[in-house]
């Protein structure tokens, strides 16, 4: 490894590559990784390592990839902490919340909205965040949607149109017109800054019909669909996602036996909030059932300011191995953002890690709430924390 750019991490105690068995947590201890223009150029024992231009030692600590998070609504203005209180006091969330939301963004300037954005975005980066879905849903007009999705896709690729998040109050009397709006001129306007089409298929907001349609015309602009799904009480938004040929669904939280069946017998990835059970006093999604039934689970944050206003990665637990879960949070998420580049640490992946201050990815869970984030390396550049001198 001559190359000019080339920079050894040697001393890993633990690292995590998910390079293996497909679907599978994967770690060696005592390892050392090679990154080179930008990617991973070579993993394996400490005592076999290449020469490099750069040397990092990681003194026993433990690498894994960047976390992959793969949904989250970034794009607003306003907070919901009182909506929060009253929560913690006993009353149930319901989706009409976000009207207060999408007042507060619809009057918030272009350079509020981006403030703000990029404040989450690095606060997501120093825990380790190196890949993020950025939804919009709060502005439910032609133009705020629209702006929404252009300022998001200043900071990722991962940007999703979610028009159908809820119906506005301008349409209450109309809620086929708006459908009719979303499928037609926003989608038009929208769909050169997205990638992804989304719909929150749930009672309050759009049901199975309204949701295929939304994700048929978002099909036809280009866009690769994903949907909110089960997340109030059952329904059918498992099912239109898998009719869709959705890349994931989103939530889960209240599963069928048929519902986890069509999880595990296709590719829709069941991405599971935790954060939002914690915020909404909800059960918490069984992930236990979904795995041991061979469904492809992703942990993501639903960072958005009424019910998950987190954006850390690693507050998860729903019955997982603490393997379970950071595969989960790392190569499950690249499996529902349809990515193969990310989410691992093998040879020819983008060099997105982390260097935790600790021994192994256990401590995550181990010492909930601490700040385990040493160091953060983006396409092998170092963005975040403090890289350790050689």
């Amino acid at each position: 490894m001559s190359d000019a750019q080339s920079t050894l991490i040697t001393g890993i105690g633990e690292l995590v590559s998910n390079d293996g068995q497909p679907d599978a947590f994967a770690a060696m201890t005592d390892a050392a990784l090679v990154i080179a223009e930008g990617k991973v150029a070579w993993t394996g024992p400490a005592a076999r390592v290449p020469a490099a231009d750069k040397v990092v030692d990681a003194a026993g600590r433990a690498v894994l990839p960047g976390f992959a998070d793969s949904h989250a609504h970034l794009v607003f203005a306003g907070e919901r902490s009182a909506e929060f209180a009253a929560r913690m006091a006993g009353r149930p969330y319901r989706a009409g919340g976000i009207l207060g939301t999408v007042e507060a963004t619809r009057a918030a300037s272009d350079a509020v909205l981006r403030a703000n954005l990029r404040r989450l975005v690095a606060e997501m980066l120093r825990q380790g965040t190196t890949t993020f879905e950025c939804k919009s849903g709060y502005g439910l007009t032609v133009p705020d949607e629209a702006r929404a999705l252009a300022l998001a896709a200043e900071v990722t690729p991962e940007v999703t149109y979610l028009g159908a998040h809820v119906v506005p109050p301008e349409f209450t009397a109309d809620p086929a017109g708006y459908v009719d709006l979303v499928c037609g001129p926003m989608l038009d306007a929208c769909a050169p800054s997205a990638r992804w089409v989304d719909v929150f298929c749930e009672d309050g907001a759009f049901g199975a019909d309204e949701a295929a349609a939304v994700l048929a015309a978002g099909r036809a602009a280009g866009l690769d669909a994903r949907v909110h799904a089960n997340q109030l009480g059952p329904g059918p938004g498992v099912r239109v996602a898998a009719a869709s040929g959705a890349a994931s669904a989103d939530h889960c939280t209240f599963l069928t036996d048929d519902d986890v069946d069509t999880l595990a017998s296709t590719s829709v990835v069941a991405t599971l909030l935790p954060g939002v059970e914690f915020s909404c006093r909800q059960p918490f999604p069984r992930a236990r059932r979904l795995l041991d039934a061979g469904a492809t689970v992703a942990l993501a944050t639903d960072c958005n300011p009424g019910s998950s206003f987190t954006s850390s990665m690693p507050f998860r637990e729903m019955g997982m191995t603490t393997e379970e879960a950071v595969w989960a949070a790392t190569a499950g998420g690249a499996r529902a953002l349809r990515r193969t580049d990310i989410g691992h640490l093998g040879v020819g992946a983008r060099a997105d890690l982390i260097l935790l201050d600790a021994p192994s990815h256990t401590y995550l869970a181990y010492r909930p709430g601490v700040p385990q984030i040493a160091a953060v390396w983006q396409a092998g550049i170092p963005v975040a924390g403090a890289v350790p001198p050689a």
